[in-house]
């Protein structure tokens, strides 16, 4: 019922900044949504979930006073600004959406479709 495309991916120096877009098709703007992230070996961890309305956002340790996320329901997507970038950055981005009587999550079991991702590289 939802489809979740990713862009804005690519290759940014550390302290550099970078958004990621989430379009989404379908029935998707009464979901909430959160981006996650993984890196090569390692497993993939939340970064940051905004509810329905967009009035309500919640961000991982290390995500916190450096990424934004936000929402405009009339274009059906979801962005994340990223700022302050660092080497440990680094990794695929994926978004998701999920529903529920919940507002937001920052737990993948709580998240019901999933975009293809977008490759970040922060380099030093």
């Amino acid at each position: 019922q939802v489809q979740l495309v990713e862009s804005g991916g690519g290759l940014v120096q550390a302290g550099g900044s970078l958004r990621l877009s989430c379009a989404a098709s379908g029935r998707a703007f009464s979901n909430y949504y959160g981006w996650f992230r993984q890196a090569p070996g390692q497993e993939r961890e939340f970064a940051a979930t905004i509810s329905a309305s967009g009035g309500n956002a919640y961000y991982a340790d290390s995500a916190k006073g450096r990424f934004t996320i936000s929402r405009d329901n009339a274009k059906n997507t979801v962005y994340l600004q990223m700022n302050s970038l660092k080497p440990e950055d680094t990794a695929k981005y994926t978004c998701a959406a999920g529903r529920g009587p919940r507002a937001y999550s920052g737990r993948e079991n709580h998240y019901d479709y999933w975009g293809q991702g977008t490759q970040v590289t922060v380099s030093s």
